[in-house]
């Protein structure tokens, strides 16, 4: 029997969650031990020889992904949620979506001034969400070591988004499409 790759603990359903999308579900990989273990093995790898002082996970599924990577680096974690859902002092970045906005937030306390951050995610799309949360985190005085992800949808633009604004990018897996 061939060696499953995270790629084979990833579902895919389409339409979901409108007509043409192929929506790429990791509940499937985070539900399986193995490859659950991969993943995070796997996100922690391109960094392990570097010093980073927190993990930051973005909403909703990058908070699975940050809290395992942030045990496994023995370092804080940070959420980084969407507006109105943290209940001490925030600061807020607006961010751009398909049709419309939205706006993320992080406790202003979160972060201190130098400190060395890995944001995680589950999904790199257009890359409106980890921007968002990159200039939270620099608002805040913290370096952004670098962005982990589990799927990257390189035809919505997302991974060049980021390395233009100076970003390591690391993906795990890539689907073509939306």
């Amino acid at each position: 029997m061939a060696r499953k790759t995270l790629r084979d603990y990833i579902r895919t359903i389409p339409d979901f969650p409108h007509e043409g999308i192929m929506f790429r579900d990791v509940t499937t990989l985070f539900a399986d031990p193995r490859g659950f273990r991969m993943c995070i093995d796997q996100l922690l790898h391109p960094f392990a020889d570097q010093r980073i002082d927190k993990v930051v996970g973005l909403e909703a599924r990058g908070f699975i992904l940050g809290g395992a990577v942030a045990h496994q680096l023995s370092v804080g974690f940070v959420p980084i949620r969407k507006k109105g859902k943290l209940p001490a002092a925030t600061l807020s970045q607006e961010y751009q979506l398909e049709y419309g906005s939205a706006t993320m937030e992080v406790h202003d306390d979160a972060i201190a001034k130098g400190e060395r951050i890995l944001i995680v995610d589950d999904l790199l799309a257009t890359g409106g969400t980890a921007e968002a949360g990159i200039k939270l985190v620099e608002r805040l005085g913290g370096v952004v070591t670098g962005c982990a992800f589990i799927v990257d949808l390189p035809d919505l633009g997302g991974r060049k988004r980021l390395e233009d604004m100076g970003m390591t990018v690391e993906a795990l897996c890539a689907f073509e499409g939306e």
